[in-house]
């Protein structure tokens, strides 16, 4: 027997739709998430059971379906809050826009991107395993590591899609599988402890998504071996829609730095976080915006 809830979130008419597709469409092999058109379909662990989540991203509006193998107790209110931050609804950006649109740099990117919003994963879990898969290899190991992760735990919901594993399935995985996966003994072992921890609700990421107390989350992640300021302020930012996390340690992050700010500047990891601390509390939404930058972008003129 299956659960279903459906509902309908209202979007501006120029919501960036391609925002979200890009994001949650990484894996080109789609083994736990389809993009067909305008429209995701996700596959996910909801309460403990396979679920699959459908947004039909269409002008003015997102139609949003969720189908869970089996019996549960899920309510619609908790689906419009996971899918309205999934889509960066929470997200006050008319606010920076507002503040920053004349700024001699920002301005520049707010012109040419308007409306950016940060888009998130399903869960905060699922933003810390990614953040962790993806340490120091590109995006496209990352995204190919992350796939293996997923198919490790073998979990699949009636429409055939892969589901992407909850704390207490990756609590269940061996260190050996992980590494036999492609992780390295340093990614394997956190990912597991991560997982215990959330599993045991040592960390309590349910709790946090409603408070986001951002000091006790970052003193407990760093505890864990293998997770560092990065990894930390990446989940904040993709897990919970926190937009002050300096992601000056991230390389794509500094590259297009170098390409707004023009070859006059040495961009270091020091100056990028500099620079970033002028944009506190949305040092993080200014990284998506450097992100966006297009490769071939011309430097701004001094």
């Amino acid at each position: 027997m299956r659960t279903h809830l459906s509902c309908s979130i209202p979007l501006a008419d120029d919501f960036r739709v391609d925002d979200v597709l890009d994001f949650h469409g990484r894996d080109t092999l789609a083994v736990a998430e389809r993009i067909d058109g305008h429209c995701l379909q996700k596959g996910l662990m909801w309460e403990g059971q396979a679920a699959s989540l459908t947004i039909r991203l269409e002008i003015g509006h997102a139609d949003v379906e969720l189908a869970i193998d089996g019996v549960t107790n899920a309510n619609q209110d908790t689906l419009v809050q996971i899918v309205r931050r999934m889509l960066g609804l929470t997200q006050r950006i008319e606010d920076f826009e507002s503040i920053y649109r004349t700024h001699p740099q920002l301005g520049l990117l707010i012109a040419r991107q308007p409306g950016l919003r940060v888009p998130l994963s399903a869960t905060p879990f699922e933003a810390l395993t990614w953040a962790i898969t993806g340490q120091q290899i590109s995006i496209g190991a990352a995204v190919s590591l992350r796939r293996k992760f997923i198919q490790l735990t073998g979990v699949k919901d009636s429409s055939g899609l892969a589901c992407y594993p909850d704390a207490d399935k990756v609590a269940n995985l061996s260190e050996t599988e992980l590494r036999q996966a492609g992780f390295s003994q340093t990614k394997a072992q956190t990912l597991i402890m991560l997982s215990r921890e959330v599993a045991a609700n040592r960390l309590p990421l349910e709790t946090w998504m409603t408070t986001i107390p951002v000091e006790e989350i970052h003193k407990q992640l760093l505890s864990l071996r293998g997770i560092g300021p990065w990894t930390v302020n990446y989940a904040l930012l993709r897990g919970f829609g926190w937009l002050d996390g300096s992601l000056h340690g991230d390389a794509a992050v500094r590259r297009k730095l170098q390409l707004l700010l023009g070859p006059t500047e040495k961009v270091t990891e020091n100056f990028t976080e500099r620079w970033l601390a002028e944009f506190s509390p949305w040092r993080a939404l200014v990284a998506a915006h450097l992100w966006a930058i297009p490769s071939e972008f011309l430097p701004v003129v001094k």
